[in-house]
């Protein structure tokens, strides 16, 4: 195995036909249309037409999918979206 490491979260979109992505730690849900990754950032939104996972190895967090790209979206952990939702309340509470 080679001794760089890798990187923790990069994403490589070549001619909206493939994309390459680093930092995966789960895929939730797949379709055609529709690909949910969780990742080191936050959930990974990917929409496009004849999506398709082509390489998947969860132990080194890569993944790489084909088919027409038209949207990549981060959104916030849900850990991360908790802690400032609990926050507000006590804030709130201790006021």
């Amino acid at each position: 195995m080679d001794n760089r490491e890798t990187p923790l979260n990069q994403l490589i979109l070549t001619d909206r036909k493939m994309l390459q992505a680093n930092g995966i730690i789960e895929v939730e849900s797949f379709d055609e249309k529709q690909i949910i990754a969780a990742s080191k950032l936050g959930q990974l939104l990917i929409k496009g037409e004849a999506l398709h996972i082509i390489q998947l190895n969860l132990e080194e967090g890569k993944m790489v999918l084909e088919g027409e790209v038209s949207m990549i979206l981060y959104s916030e952990r849900k850990k991360d979206r908790m802690k400032l939702k609990g926050k507000g309340i006590m804030e709130r509470m201790f006021k």
